[in-house]
């Protein structure tokens, strides 16, 4: 459990209208992950094994938590550096499930929901397949995943690493033997790539929602199994920061994706160890 958590698993959420409004006690589950027991391993200097322990360790505690029926959904996330917040020196992420889903995320939901009622595909299979085809933003390809460089970013070399077998469920891939190796390797170089270009980064996880809250009424998630495709968003923090108008949800940055991409595909994949 975190020291300090936003959320705490006892009680009930007791959601009730105030006017227009709704409020809700903090009900929810708020987890440090380890990533390694190491102090001096930060994930792309541990070795792939160890970042498929921790991939893995982290699908079993989505897992865990989506059993509870009051949270509708379980994020992971990672924040590095003086520019996010960092909270802890070891090498550590975060898990939070919360009773409610989060903005971005049902904002994503919804719009791959839409795509899918109007072409019958998953959207991220089709931005997938258009980038293998077209090329200029993918950073690299290993196994059966894909780090690219998404066509509108929010900031400067943000990257997305995507499975390109179709799955809206992070745990259920997780825990398929052997799945992740490929995944840990491509998350290792992922983040040496951008830590050649910047101290701090965001790496957040999109996944299904907790699917036991279906609704009839609005529609959710029936589809989601079809329609929604689970991620890696990493965003990284620059010093010199493009300009960000995220109050109002409009961004801009003067690196556009195909350079952002061609500049990751030249920087270092591996640690360089000096003698002495």
């Amino acid at each position: 459990m975190h020291p300090q958590p936003l959320y705490r698993v006892e009680g009930d959420p007791q959601r009730r209208g105030v006017g227009l409004y709704d409020t809700m006690r903090p009900v929810g589950a708020h987890e440090v992950v380890v990533e390694n027991a190491r102090h001096d391993r930060q994930l792309w200097l541990s070795n792939d094994a160890e970042i498929e322990q921790f991939l893995l360790l982290c699908a079993q505690r989505i897992a865990d938590l989506k059993n509870d029926h009051r949270f509708k959904y379980v994020s992971l996330f990672k924040d590095f550096g003086p520019l996010t917040g960092q909270e802890f020196d070891h090498p550590t992420s975060q898990i939070v499930a919360t009773t409610f889903v989060p903005r971005r995320v049902l904002y994503e939901l919804r719009a791959a929901r839409e795509h899918f009622a109007h072409k019958e595909r998953c959207v991220f299979c089709d931005i997938l397949q258009q980038e293998l085809q077209v090329r200029d933003r993918i950073v690299e390809i290993r196994g059966d995943y894909v780090a690219s460089c998404p066509y509108a970013p929010r900031t400067a070399y943000e990257t997305w690493i995507v499975p390109a077998t179709h799955d809206a469920h992070f745990e259920h891939t997780a825990l398929r033997k052997g799945s992740l190796h490929d995944c840990a390797a491509l998350l290792r170089r992922t983040l040496l790539r951008i830590r050649s270009i910047a101290d701090s980064f965001h790496l957040v996880l999109h996944t299904s929602p907790n699917t036991q809250h279906q609704s009839k009424v609005l529609n959710y998630w029936r589809t989601v199994d079809q329609d929604y495709h689970w991620h890696i968003e990493i965003l990284p923090v620059l010093s010199t920061a493009s300009k960000s108008y995220s109050a109002k949800e409009v961004y801009m940055t003067p690196v556009t994706p195909e350079s952002a991409a061609a500049r990751l595909r030249e920087a270092p994949t591996e640690v360089r160890v000096t003698a002495f």
